[in-house]
C-alpha cells in the first residue's frame, strides 16, 4: 500500500473539491470510494477531510458563489516557501487568485492561475503533510494539466516548481513531458491542442485529478447509478483502463485502473 509521511516538493500534496452542494458530494463520493468523511470544524470554515483506509486522501469545501467558479477539483502542490513560490509564478505570467494564508496549525495555502488559466493551488505543509495515500483504489493516482499552450506551461512548471521534466512524447499527435521524483512520475502535462487527447472546444485549460479503481467499468456503472455522468467511457491506455466521469455537482474527474 503506497502510504507516504511527506510530499516531495514540486509535486502534489493534496486535492480539494469545491461543491455547490456539499451534502450531494459527500454521499457521492463515500459510495463511490468508500471514503470515511470527517469534518474539521467550524474554524476551518466546515472542510471536509476525506479517508480511505484510515489515511487522508482529498478534501472537500463549499463553493461560495462569489468565487464565481464552476464546481471542480483543485490540485495543491508542495513547497517550502509559499511566498516566494507565488511571487515566482505570477512574475513568470500566471496570476494570484489567493494570496498565502494560514490554515491553523495545519499550513499555508495559495491559489493562483497559470498562463493558461489552469487554477493552481500551492501547499506549504505545518502539521498537514499532504496525502498519506496514493496509487490505490480509492485514493489519487494522478494529476495532469491539459492546456493548449504546452510548450509555455512545460517551461513555467519547471521554472515555477522546480521540476526535473522529461518529455514522454513529441510527435505530432501526442505531445506530453512529465515531472520527475527520483526518477518517478509525479504529474504530467498534455499538449491538449492536438490528437485523441485534445481539449473539446470551450473546455478550458484544467489539472485533472485521477482516481484509482481495481474496475473502472465498474467503477464508471456505479458512478452513474449513484447520479453521475460518464464522458468518456472506458478506454485502454498504456496507462490503465480510464474513464472521464461528472459527478453529481458538474466536477469532472478520471477513474483509472490500479493493480489490485
Amino acid at each position: 500500500m503506497p502510504t507516504r509521511d511527506e510530499t516531495p516538493l514540486g509535486a502534489p500534496a493534496w486535492i480539494d473539491l469545491a461543491s455547490s452542494d456539499l451534502e450531494k458530494s459527500k454521499a457521492f463520493y463515500s459510495a463511490l470510494f468508500g471514503w470515511t468523511l470527517q469534518e474539521a470544524g467550524p474554524e476551518y470554515g466546515g472542510y471536509i477531510n476525506a479517508h480511505k483506509d484510515g489515511k487522508a486522501v482529498a478534501g472537500m469545501i463549499t463553493n461560495n458563489p462569489e468565487w464565481n467558479a464552476p464546481d471542480a477539483w483543485t490540485t495543491y502542490f508542495a513547497t517550502k516557501d509559499i511566498n516566494a513560490t507565488l511571487q515566482k509564478a505570477v512574475a513568470h505570467g500566471g496570476t494570484n487568485c489567493l494570496p498565502p494564508m494560514e490554515v491553523p496549525q495545519l499550513g499555508y495555502m495559495a491559489l493562483f492561475a497559470d498562463p493558461a488559466g489552469a487554477m493552481v493551488g500551492l501547499w506549504q505543509p505545518l502539521a498537514h503533510k499532504g496525502f498519506q495515500l496514493v496509487g490505490e483504489g480509492g485514493a489519487p493516482v494522478w494529476h495532469e494539466l491539459n492546456t493548449r499552450e504546452y510548450d509555455r506551461a512545460v517551461d513555467f512548471y519547471t521554472t515555477v516548481l522546480g521540476w526535473n521534466t522529461k518529455i514522454e512524447g513529441d510527435s505530432a499527435d501526442f505531445r506530453y513531458a512529465c515531472a520527475q521524483h527520483d526518477g518517478a512520475p509525479i504529474a504530467g502535462v498534455n499538449d491538449a491542442s492536438v490528437g485523441q487527447w485534445a481539449l473539446p472546444e470551450g473546455v478550458p485549460a484544467h489539472w485533472a485529478v485521477y482516481f484509482g479503481t481495481d474496475d473502472t467499468d465498474a467503477g464508471a456503472a456505479k458512478a452513474t447509478e449513484l447520479g453521475g455522468v460518464v464522458l468518456a467511457p472506458a478506454q485502454d491506455t498504456p496507462y490503465g483502463r480510464m474513464a472521464l466521469i461528472r459527478d453529481t455537482t458538474g466536477a469532472a474527474f478520471w477513474l483509472c485502473s490500479v493493480d489490485s
